[in-house]
């Protein structure tokens, strides 16, 4: 038996009344829709849930599947602890996916639980179904830092586990939508936020899944959206299926987006196999990104390979590069994204080589194998990297954060010898005082200790 369909559900802990208190009746839309998702898959009457959660544990190398039997949680951390709900695990379905997902070449599985606690990602949606009648087991499922086609992958081996035990199983894709919608709301406005939120429910609308694969990574980070990974799970575990799509509300009230939509499957329709126009699209963005990109990226991009694939530091640079990379010398920061999360990021302040080229020779192997946030790059890594350049003017101490603009100056924060630096325009910092407070806690310093203020400015190059 395959898939039955999909439930896709936001999950804003003011929706239920006992947190909301009142608060709930201003997304009343959102309410009525997921009572009204929820009859309905009680109607299919499902063996099995599979939930995805952007709030389930998240790890960048690995799909965390929820070890054990089951699980219990309550909404306690938003004031309403009477809110408490135990589900039992479908434990032959998740060992199956798991091993769907191995020979599928994905890292997946149940190594590295924190917190055996159902998240409010499962929560919500799990309280709409029970008042609605279900109460089948689940298989609980984290995201990743792996690509999208990953997540879409993963999906598809859902859908292989669940036709292979022959049970009646519907999706349930947990995510809400920007949370930049507003600018009276928690998040603050971006104008990406509404871009996606149109782009994105258009889709849910459509049922055009190939669309959670189009949208600009930078986009839906500035958007900072929050369940489009589980979304792109869900079109995977409905591959090859025929669905009628149905988008029951979409709200923005509080500032974050929230949509609520079902895909019932209708049958079989091979029209509906995305997983090689999404290898194409990533191709595709690939060789513009490479094919746009100017001298101090070509380079950084150059330097890294020859260490990885070659073993060695690179030592004839490229004749033509221009008189600003071999004539003058400054402090450089080379970043790195993948599938566009940090990948890697490594600079120096001021300048410990002849010239800028030589800078970012170094810094741009560095950023790849000794960033102690993440392990170093494969050189299978290699062609799905992004590399940015910023190479830094002179820092001048200010003697107040008003005189500082994230979007326009860099930041170093100095005590004694700790000194903690923040680029300047990054994704999700607003302000100074934000700002400020990051490169501080990078630097190991304490907001009492007496630090001092430098800003400064970079030319970016992509």
């Amino acid at each position: 038996m395959p898939m039955l369909g999909a439930f896709l559900s936001p999950h804003p802990p003011v929706l239920l009344p006992e947190v909301g208190r009142g608060r709930e009746r201003e997304i009343a839309a959102t309410g009525n829709a997921m009572a009204k998702a929820a009859a309905e898959v009680a109607r299919w009457a499902p063996e099995v849930l599979i939930i995805s959660s952007p709030h389930t544990i998240l790890y960048g190398d690995y799909f965390h599947i929820a070890p054990g039997r089951g699980a219990s949680g309550s909404m306690a951390a938003f004031g309403a602890p009477q809110v408490r709900m135990e589900t039992a695990y479908d434990v032959p379905l998740r060992e199956e996916i798991i091993r769907c997902a191995e020979a599928a070449g994905l890292q997946a599985g149940t190594m590295g639980q924190q917190d055996p606690s159902l998240d409010h990602g499962v929560l919500i949606p799990l309280y709409f179904l029970r008042k609605a009648g279900v109460t089948c087991p689940i298989v609980r499922m984290g995201l990743s830092g792996f690509s999208a086609l990953d997540h879409y992958r993963l999906g598809q081996c859902v859908a292989q586990a669940v036709e292979s035990l022959g049970r009646r199983a519907v999706f349930v894709a947990s995510g809400d939508l920007s949370h930049k919608l507003k600018a009276d709301g928690p998040y603050g406005f971006a104008p990406e936020g509404p871009v996606f939120d149109e782009a994105v429910t258009r889709a849910m609308d459509t049922g055009s899944f190939l669309d959670f694969f189009t949208l600009d990574s930078s986009l839906c980070e500035r958007a900072a959206e929050c369940g489009l990974r589980s979304f792109q799970i869900m079109a995977g575990a409905l591959d090859g299926l025929a669905v009628r799509p149905r988008l029951l509300s979409h709200e923005g009230t509080f500032g974050v987006g929230y949509g609520v939509a079902l895909f019932p499957v209708t049958g079989r329709d091979d029209t509906r196999r995305y997983a090689a126009a999404c290898e194409q699209i990533r191709k595709d963005r690939m060789a513009a990104r490479r094919a746009g990109e100017d001298p101090w990226v070509r380079l950084a991009r150059l330097s890294l390979e020859t260490f990885l694939r070659q073993g060695r530091v690179l030592q004839a640079l490229p004749d033509d590069l221009p008189a600003e990379l071999t004539h003058r010398a400054a402090g450089t920061f080379v970043s790195l994204h993948k599938d566009g999360r940090l990948r890697g990021c490594i600079g120096t302040i001021t300048p410990t080589e002849e010239n800028v080229a030589r800078e970012i020779v170094q810094n741009a192997v560095s950023a790849g194998t000794r960033d102690p946030r993440f392990p170093p790059v494969r050189a299978g890594e290699l062609d799905e990297l992004e590399y940015s350049v910023d190479v830094l003017g002179r820092p001048e101490p200010v003697d107040s954060p008003d005189r500082l603009d994230p979007k326009i100056y860099g930041v170093i924060v100095s005590y004694g010898r700790k000194r903690g630096l923040l680029l300047p325009d990054l994704e999700g910092v607003d302000t100074a005082a934000e700002q400020v407070d990051i490169a501080r806690r990078k630097g190991g310093i304490r907001e009492e200790d007496p630090y001092t203020l430098q800003r400064f400015k970079v030319v970016r190059h992509l």
